[in-house]
């Protein structure tokens, strides 16, 4: 019996295994060695959990009709509030649309990347269309006197928009209501993702008010438009904080109140991911405020944090300053914007192996100007890393390979006396100064790195829209006529031939089913991921062809003497 080949076979298998079940678990489904979610919840309800319904302060439907919209004096407004037509800016980059009905973010371009569908339309992350609504809100709330404070359903006027020195656009929208004037002032520099806001409230009343001020995004929990069924990627809410760091959290675990963050903090952030692009909220740090990700409605989210003003006494004001992203999933540009905002991207529990490789992917960007050939450049680098380990498997593969006749030899002579026959293999290997699991470690040890920079490949928005060569225009989209995947393939198959045939006749007929499995899978991979698997192989084929010469040469050298 083959008792390297097996016991790599139960390695391999057990790895795929535990990737299955960390992936299934990563994107909020119940784990394979556990319990499902609701015989869990039905064991043992969570009470560190407890639901928590929206916030009856923060609206959920239509107000009842607000006052006339008052303008600060000497500020004509440049629009009504009944204006049907949104408001539009674009600094380059995003194109944004706000609703003058709550002064909300009700459409986000994002000009610099094309819609996976129409090539001729720029990505729209934000949108409020049926089956795609996704929006950024704000309001004020806390009012006494039984009026709602201006909030994302209050009529709201545009007050101005202006062009600073330094290019960028400030445009200030005010709403009075409850007896105070909320002013959002939004200032977007040119070429960048990060939006500066600020909200400032105006007591109007006679007497003194508390305000808190929310900042919001809204959700559906459709997935992405283009979400491939061939490997899964998170879309869903997220909370940072010094104390938990990065909590996911899915729209399921919030529609069963069993989602776990955290909930009053000083610090951190809130967002909304999905695939290459995220959404979130800065708010000040060093102040007290309380996150919120509920269920507003069926199959409607919203992830909010709540900071309170304190007291505003008649006549004066309070304002509040955050920061809003709304873009890529830029891990530089995230990281500059707030700590931990860059772990949006997220490699789950390979991520300190994966974050290096991301680092050097980079830098051989700036070097070779193509991430087609940057991934080509890192399979090598991987490859030369792992180059003594990958010899020791291969010289043990080639020996193997050629002591197979003897070992069939072996099982025809003992038959089913497996004691005698697994004396008579022992023998032979150790006649051979063969380990049969030589080649065992050496490829186990670089599986995590392997999963790792399938994880970095899958998850760049770096990969979106870049070309390589001649028919590939887009890493991060399959190969429009599938000849990566017919390359890995052929690639697969060569390996399996280069390789000792197992000797049981089952396993040798999976091992020749396999390429076409895993090249049919990869027919709906991104091109980027089919790339770095084919220079992998080819790497290996020729890796594994020299020391199976060597060894050929050697022996024949041996036996003439």
């Amino acid at each position: 019996m083959d008792i390297r080949r097996t016991i790599l076979w139960m390695i391999f298998l057990f790895s795929l295994l535990l990737l299955w079940n960390n992936w299934q678990v990563h994107n909020g489904k119940p784990s394979l060695f556990s319990p499902s979610q609701s015989e869990t919840a039905a064991a043992a309800p969570d009470a560190s959990a407890p639901a928590t319904p929206a916030d009856a302060s923060v609206p959920v439907s239509a107000p009842p009709a607000a006052p006339a919209t008052a303008s600060l004096p000497g500020a004509a407004p440049v629009a009504a509030a009944t204006d049907s037509k949104p408001f539009t800016i674009d600094n380059g980059v995003l194109r944004l649309d706000f609703d003058l009905n709550g002064a909300q973010i009700v459409r986000g371009a994002l000009l610099k990347f094309q819609d996976s569908e129409d090539e001729t339309r720029p990505e729209m992350l934000l949108d409020n269309v049926q089956g795609n609504y996704y929006v950024v809100q704000t309001g004020a709330v806390g009012s006494a006197n039984g009026t709602p404070f201006p909030n994302h359903l209050t009529p709201f006027s545009l007050v101005s928009h202006t062009q600073a020195a330094d290019g960028s656009q400030i445009v200030v929208f005010e709403a009075e209501s409850g007896g105070a004037v909320l002013r959002k002032t939004y200032t977007l520099q040119q070429g960048r993702y990060d939006i500066h806001v600020r909200h400032e409230v105006i007591n109007r009343s006679e007497q003194a008010i508390t305000p808190s001020l929310y900042l919001q995004i809204t959700r559906d929990g459709n997935n992405p438009p283009n979400t491939s069924s061939f490997y899964s990627t998170f879309t869903g809410p997220a909370v940072y904080s010094d104390a938990e760091k990065f909590q996911k959290v899915t729209f399921s675990d919030i529609e069963k109140s069993k989602a776990k963050y955290e909930r009053e903090t000083n610090n951190g952030w809130i967002g909304m991911v999905q695939h290459y692009f995220v959404t979130a909220w800065v708010p000040p740090q060093g102040t007290l405020r309380k996150n919120e990700l509920v269920q507003i409605q069926p199959n409607l989210y919203a992830a909010r944090t709540i900071e309170s003003l304190g007291a505003v006494a008649p006549g004066a004001s309070a304002s509040m300053d955050a920061q809003l992203w709304v873009g890529p999933q830029d891990q530089k540009a995230l990281s500059e914007v707030a700590p931990g905002l860059d772990l949006v991207v997220d490699y789950g529990w390979l991520t300190i192996i994966a974050k290096p490789l991301f680092v050097l992917l980079t830098w051989l960007h700036s070097l070779l100007h193509n991430w087609g050939w940057s991934i080509v450049a890192l399979t090598v680098l991987i490859k030369l890393l792992f180059f003594p380990l990958a010899s020791a498997s291969y010289r043990s593969m080639a020996r193997m390979k050629n002591v197979a006749p003897r070992l069939q030899a072996l099982k025809q002579k003992y038959g089913d006396d497996r004691a005698k026959l697994n004396a008579a293999m022992m023998e032979l290997y150790r006649t051979e100064k063969i380990n049969p699991l030589g080649g065992c470690l050496p490829m186990v040890v670089q599986i995590p790195v392997f999963i790792a920079l399938y994880w970095v490949l899958l998850a760049s928005v770096e990969m979106r829209d870049a070309p390589w060569i001649l028919w590939v225009h887009n890493l991060a989209a399959p190969d429009p006529f599938f000849i990566l995947p017919a390359v890995m393939m052929l690639t697969m198959f060569v390996q399996i031939k280069l390789n000792p045939t197992p000797p049981d006749p089952i396993q040798a007929k999976v091992m020749m089913i396999m390429p076409l499995v895993f090249g049919g899978m990869m027919f709906f991979f991104p091109a980027g991921l089919v790339l770095y698997w084919c220079v992998n192989n080819a790497l290996s084929i020729a890796q594994q062809w020299v020391i199976t010469r060597k060894i050929n040469q050697a022996a024949s050298k041996a036996a003439n003497s």
